[in-house]
């Protein structure tokens, strides 16, 4: 048995989701005439109390369409310099929106409204203006960190204040709500735009959706068939993630205790000097004595597969196809490494 944790994209459709893909009602999406696509944007955005969504091929173009919404050339964003949007977007901001990047420090992922006020540029002619500000939850880099509402509501003031647009890059943003207890609508009350993946922890085989206001979204169908994303009986899609929602997001629970469990585990290794605080279902170990590439050599060895993710860090994901099993396969396979 491989024991897979390189990320929760790698999950299989349930059999439950399958019949739903299977049986689901199609149109074409591109006229607006696809009907589980419709229900699916309509569902998301009731969830999240937003005017309207776009369904989406991923979450990299969700948000790079926010991006381009809220941002246009000599315009700058802020966000952290591990953001999933800098990092791992293929130089996105750059190549479609032509925008610049201010990057900030925080910890474990997170900035705080004063280092964003610092970054917000003045009114000057030499400095690109500052329109936008991106966080993200959880947060990929920082061990799948979150913020808390109560966070976010003097970050959106700040917004507010400076006539800022605020974008979430929501991923994995069930997974955060699933530890703090907030609801989707006070959290859709924060944000101009939301991207919420569902190819993710909700399990699902491909997309995302956008989430923001009826003209917003409406632009935004605009980028999208620009960036290549208009589908066509993307039902069978939509349907998968319907389904997610319906019936996927309570049991993240067992991810986020399982990835602690295997926090514990990677706590005792000789090789580990470090494990990040396990919030959800990432986990970040930091290594000592051996190299990444070295240590997932070994890894491999014993049919355990995860990620580098630093000069000194590799990371595991729990998922909705890594049980109890799993789990306790991996502590066995893990004590054979020296």
């Amino acid at each position: 048995m491989i024991i897979d944790l390189r990320s929760d994209t790698l999950t299989k459709p349930t059999q439950g989701m399958l019949e739903a893909m299977w049986s689901a009602q199609v149109g074409d999406d591109v006229f607006g005439e696809d009907p589980t696509v419709n229900a699916l944007e309509q569902k998301m955005a009731d969830m999240f109390g937003m005017e309207a969504g776009i369904f989406c091929p991923s979450g990299t173009m969700t948000n790079q369409i926010a991006i381009r919404l809220h941002t246009r050339p000599q315009t700058e964003l802020i966000c952290h310099k591990y953001s999933h949007i800098y990092l791992y977007e293929g130089g996105g901001i750059m190549s479609n929106s032509h925008a610049s990047v201010k990057l900030l420090d925080g910890e474990y992922g997170k900035i705080s409204p004063s280092d964003i006020a610092d970054a917000i540029n003045p009114d000057d002619i030499h400095a690109p203006e500052t329109t936008l500000v991106s966080l993200e939850n959880t947060m990929n880099k920082g061990g799948g960190s979150i913020y808390t509402l109560e966070e976010i509501k003097p970050i959106k003031a700040l917004c507010d204040q400076h006539g800022l647009k605020l974008h979430l890059d929501g991923a994995r943003i069930f997974n955060a709500l699933e530890v703090t207890g907030e609801s989707p609508k006070a959290w859709g009350a924060m944000f101009d735009t939301i991207s919420v993946c569902l190819s993710k922890g909700l399990g699902c085989p491909v997309g995302s959706v956008l989430l923001g206001t009826k003209s917003d979204i409406k632009h935004a169908r605009k980028v999208r068939k620009s960036f290549g994303g208009g589908m066509r009986q993307a039902g069978f899609l939509a349907a998968a993630g319907i389904y997610a929602l319906d019936h996927q997001v309570k049991r993240l629970a067992e991810d986020h205790d399982r990835a602690k469990k295997l926090g514990h585990i990677l706590e005792q290794h000789p090789l580990v000097s470090e494990v990040f605080p396990v919030v959800t279902n990432i986990v970040i170990a930091r290594l000592k004595d051996i190299t990444p590439a070295e240590m997932l050599q070994k890894l491999d060895v014993v049919s355990i597969k995860a990620v580098r993710f630093g000069k000194d860090q590799i990371r595991f994901v729990t998922h909705l196809d890594f049980g109890d099993e799993g789990l306790e396969e991996f502590g066995k396979r893990v004590k054979e490494i020296r």
